[in-house]
């Protein structure tokens, strides 16, 4: 369900996917190739738009608020992870049930692990893997994880089209 708040619109790209069972509202603006699947919700209440960029994909049951926040290209967001940061770099992957909170930037190519909790206000740098409560940044990510993301990504736009293409 796509909803307008105050006047404006979600912006959602021809080639994006929305669920009929998701709910987007407000100041959002969908990129080419996204998909946002059931169940989640992207709540654009703040002046400044949630920008969610191209070949982005947002599984079941996910939050995603904020003022400004932004989803670069290529990110994967897992099954029931909340979003309420204020960037999420080029090609990362949310895990399953993590909470990226307020004010957290995450650089390009961040795999962040099922169930961690990034604090606010931390800043974490390009190609890392960050994991637990409170979470910490343990190493790089390996080319393996590089590769497993890639495939996440790209194997999410390959479903989402099928729903579309199918009318869902």
């Amino acid at each position: 369900m796509i909803r307008t708040l105050n006047g404006v619109t979600p912006k959602v790209a021809e080639t994006a996917w929305v669920s009929e069972f998701a709910y987007v509202v407000g100041n959002v603006e969908i990129g080419e190739y996204a998909s946002i699947w059931p169940g989640v919700t992207v709540r654009g209440d703040g002046d400044d738009a949630i920008v969610i960029g191209d070949y982005v994909n947002v599984q079941e049951g996910s939050v995603i608020h904020g003022n400004g926040l932004t989803l670069e290209d290529h990110v994967s967001v897992g099954h029931s992870v909340v979003v309420h940061c204020d960037r999420v770099g080029r090609g990362s992957l949310l895990g399953n049930n993590c909470t990226v909170l307020n004010k957290v930037t995450l650089g390009e190519n961040c795999l962040v692990a099922a169930n961690a909790a990034v604090r606010a206000g931390m800043e974490i740098p390009a190609n890392s893997f960050v994991t637990g409560i409170p979470a910490e940044v343990k190493r790089p990510v390996t080319e393996k994880q590089l590769s497993a993301m890639r495939h996440t990504s790209e194997e999410l736009v390959k479903r989402a089209q099928w729903f579309k293409d199918s009318g869902l």
